[in-house]
């Protein structure tokens, strides 16, 4: 399950609104929404931190498995990173859509292309650095 619905699905069985889970966490309504409608993601780990504390579960249960990856990405090469991240991993799923491959086969394969991404990037801003 993506965090979008997660999150929906939490605070939906708290009984709160959009704009009461705003008003307890801090975080505005209109940013909910798009979390809710999977438009857009935290780009930080203390967004995750500070919904997951507001709706009184842990922080993994918001997580999915490729946030560390996509968080990550962010933090050490910016929102461009990010944003090609979260397009691989889309783009992934997409090529497994309704696949019969094992889960755990899955998951292997999406953490090697996780770290074979990561290794690139980092050589290529090593390389701007260098010149």
């Amino acid at each position: 399950m993506e965090f979008s619905e997660k999150l929906r699905n939490i605070r939906i069985s708290k009984g709160w609104s959009q704009r009461e889970l705003a008003e307890k966490s801090g975080i505005s309504e209109r940013t909910i929404q798009n979390y809710e409608s999977g438009s857009v993601m935290p780009k930080k780990r203390s967004s995750y931190t500070v919904l997951a504390e507001t709706l009184g579960v842990e922080e993994p249960v918001l997580l999915d498995q490729n946030i560390d990856f996509v968080l990550r990405a962010n933090e050490q090469y910016g929102s461009a990173a990010m944003r090609q991240a979260m397009d691989l991993v889309a783009d992934v799923k997409a090529l497994w859509a309704g696949g019969e491959m094992e889960e755990a086969d899955v998951d292997e394969i999406m953490h090697a292309l996780q770290e074979a991404y990561m290794e690139a990037k980092h050589k290529s801003v090593k390389r701007k650095k260098d010149r």
